[in-house]
Parts: C-alpha cells; structure tokens; sequence
C-alpha cells in the first residue's frame, strides 16, 4: 500500500477508537465552566501553540466561553523565558491571570509532558498550576498521555495505529476534537458561518416556494 491511502486509511481507525464518554466528560466540564462563569486557558507547544490560537478562537465565538491562550501573548512569553525560563513560563502566566476554581486548563500535547525525561515542562507546570488552584485540567494528547493524563479530569489519548505517525495523526485529532466539542449540541451558542449561510438560504428557498 502507498503512503497516501496507508495515512488515510489509519485516521480512519482512529476515528473508531475514540472514547466518546471521555469526549462527553469534557463537554460536561466546559459547560460547568461557562456556566459558572469561569475561564477557558489553552496551552501547548509547537503545533499545540497554534491550535491554541485557533481554538481560542472557536470557543470563544462558537461556545460563548472566555478563552484565552497564553502563548499567544508574544512579548509576555519571551520575557519570561528570557527572564524566568521556559519551564515556568505558562505557570506563571496562569498565576498572574489568577487561574482558579471554576477556571479549565486545556492542554494540546503529543507526550503530555514528563518532568523526570525533562520533556514539555512548560506543560507540566501549567497543569500543576491549574490543579493546584482548583482548576479543572482537561487534555488531549497522544501517546500514554504523559503527566497530562495523570492529572486530567478529562483525558482524551488518541490512540497509536501507526508508530511512525503517532504527531502528525495526534496533532490533526486534536483539531478534530476540539471542532467536536464547539459543534456539540451542549455547548455550541452559534453556528459557523457556512452552516448559519446554509440555514438562511434553505428558509430563504422555503419562502420562495409559497409563493
């Protein structure tokens, strides 16, 4: 078989083994956390960085939820690495932020962080942060799930089918996921913008045919 149907046919069986009682635990938490007021932080590195942004994005707009992602605060960042160092570089963003009960942490990783292999750090420390505070830790990760998934109240592991392919498919499931949790019935407030367009031109179309 070619690359091309192999890395096809493998997010596929991903799709498969997905735990959608674990998925529902994080929709279940993300609405206690709109309901009660509190706050979304994303956080990741590399890839999970820039999902971060998008998510933000997405929860924000389509889930009614005050999101924020603390890397997307550029200046912020780099003068605590520079400073402080990347280890401690989200903690304290949180802390600064106040990160509290009622609050979610959610994180995008591949490992999950290990602090003993000294892997993702800045992702152990941020959930340590967030636990420590009363905050709610969900996370989805790859892998075993790593410190991640020791802490997570909602720890949703996509699972190895290929071992030379365990980033790229992990990092596009985590897309996957979190479009899953914004399109949910329980937390979507709006429609994206083809489906609301879709709405209107069929009720659009209904009208014309009374006619």
């Amino acid at each position: 078989m070619s690359f091309t149907p192999h890395y096809l046919a493998k997010i596929a069986e991903v799709a498969t083994l997905l735990d959608p009682v674990i998925i529902d635990r994080a929709v279940h938490i993300l609405r206690a956390t709109r309901e009660n007021g509190g706050r979304l932080f994303i956080v990741g590195s590399g890839g999970g960085a820039g999902h971060a942004s998008h998510a933000v994005c997405d929860f924000r707009k389509l889930a009614a939820i005050e999101a924020y992602a603390p890397t997307d605060n550029v200046s912020e960042l780099t003068a605590r690495i520079n400073d402080d160092g990347w280890e401690s570089s989200l903690a304290n963003s949180l802390k600064v932020s106040k990160i509290r009960a009622h609050d979610t942490l959610l994180i995008f990783s591949v490992g999950g962080g290990n602090e003993i292999k000294n892997i993702s750090v800045n992702l152990v420390n941020a959930a340590k942060t967030a636990k420590e505070n009363g905050a709610s830790v969900i996370a989805i990760v790859g892998r075993d799930g790593g410190y991640a998934a020791q802490v997570g109240d909602a720890t949703i592991i996509i699972p190895i089918v290929d071992a030379d392919l365990v980033t790229p498919i992990t990092e596009s499931y985590q897309a996957v996921v979190w479009h899953l949790l914004v399109s949910h019935p329980d937390l979507q407030a709006s429609t994206a913008k083809w489906e609301s367009t879709e709405e209107r031109l069929k009720n659009w179309n209904s009208e014309i045919l009374k006619f």
